[in-house]
């Protein structure tokens, strides 16, 4: 399990978790990190049997509000609320993967340029932010990973379990963007501003040899 736990007390409901997952689209698309419609949020609110609250889809990740939201089950078909984001089956799969509480998805110019540039993983190593992943800054290298892009959620939930590091709560989705996860909105938001911090850096730092693969 990465990064969250087994047992998640006090589970929001629908309507707290949509405030929730407004606010944290609200901030994500203030970086640049949520464009136009792009990206989705989700946070668990059940566990057995197994539900999440995903943002609704087509909508300004900006603009959102608490009502904004949809309930989905296990496999991310929705439960009640409107028409949830299409990737809903693969939040629903890493919550399945990781025991997370909450996953977060983001189209970051820096994620899709560093998965062109390392299609075989993103090397990471000698990082005083790696411990804002829980790892140590001068510990062995972490890898994280990249996947192939799939419009088949089943297909790209089956790219992601194969892929996943254990250690690294994040994957890059090749030509699409990062997928981060936490126990609560509030690890799952930190951890994707450390990751797309690496991811930046090791962009900056060019096409050099150290870390490549």
């Amino acid at each position: 399990m990465t990064g969250a736990g087994a047992d998640l007390p006090d589970l929001p409901d629908l309507a707290e978790a949509g405030a929730v997952l407004a606010a944290e689209a609200a901030r994500f698309a203030s970086f640049g990190w949520m464009r136009g419609t792009s990206g989705n949020l989700s946070v668990v609110t059940g566990r057995e049997p197994l539900r999440l609250a995903v943002t609704a889809s087509a909508l300004d990740k900006g603009e959102l509000t608490a009502a904004d939201v949809v309930l989905v089950d296990g496999e991310g078909a929705a439960v009640a609320g409107g028409r949830p984001s299409a990737e809903a089956a693969l939040h629903a799969r890493v919550v399945r993967l990781t025991g997370a509480g909450a996953v977060v998805h983001v189209h970051t110019v820096a994620s899709v340029a560093m998965a062109r540039r390392r299609p075989g993983g993103v090397v990471l190593k000698d990082l005083e932010m790696l411990k804002g992943l829980g790892l140590p800054a001068d510990g062995p290298e972490v890898v994280l990973p990249v996947i192939g892009n799939s419009q088949d959620m089943r297909v790209l939930g089956d790219r992601l379990a194969a892929a996943r590091e254990p250690r690294m709560p994040a994957v890059v989705v090749a030509g699409h963007g990062l997928y981060v996860w936490g126990a609560d909105p509030r690890e799952a938001r930190h951890r994707t501003e450390v990751v797309e911090w690496l991811l930046e850096l090791e962009l900056l730092e060019g096409p050099g040899p150290a870390g490549a693969r």
